[in-house]
């Protein structure tokens, strides 16, 4: 079994920053990948971001393009998601999962295994 336990949502301003930590623990050697995702009130679930935990390869939505970058520290065990010039449109709470059973895609909720908890964000205008 993975753990995923997210970090470092709060408040932002348009246009600031802020930088969500995820980290795994258990079985972290099986995992294939990780993902982003996030949910605002009334919404579904929307891709953000992910990565090949191997290979480093990263998967992007086209929202966030530009202003958002996913990483990972595979010594710490955690993959990040730095998100920069911060929109209202992007409040939502944010997920992030684990692929462990191999599928090769990680654009869509259904390809991940496991999940954290959320952490909220919260951008004013």
């Amino acid at each position: 079994q993975v753990q995923l336990v997210e970090s470092g949502g709060g408040l932002a301003q348009a246009g600031g920053s802020l930088r969500l930590s995820c980290e795994a623990s258990g079985r972290t050697s099986s995992i294939y990948g990780m993902g982003w995702f996030r949910q605002a009130p009334g919404k579904e679930r929307e891709f953000v971001a992910a990565l090949s935990w191997n290979s480093g390869n990263i998967y992007s939505s086209d929202s966030v393009k530009g202003r958002f970058t996913i990483s990972r520290d595979k010594a710490k065990n955690t993959v990040y998601l730095q998100m920069n010039s911060l929109k209202p449109e992007d409040t939502a709470v944010y997920y992030c999962a684990a692929q462990v059973y191999y599928r090769g895609v990680y654009d869509f909720g259904s390809q991940y295994d496991y999940w954290g908890q959320g952490t909220q964000v919260t951008v004013s205008s």
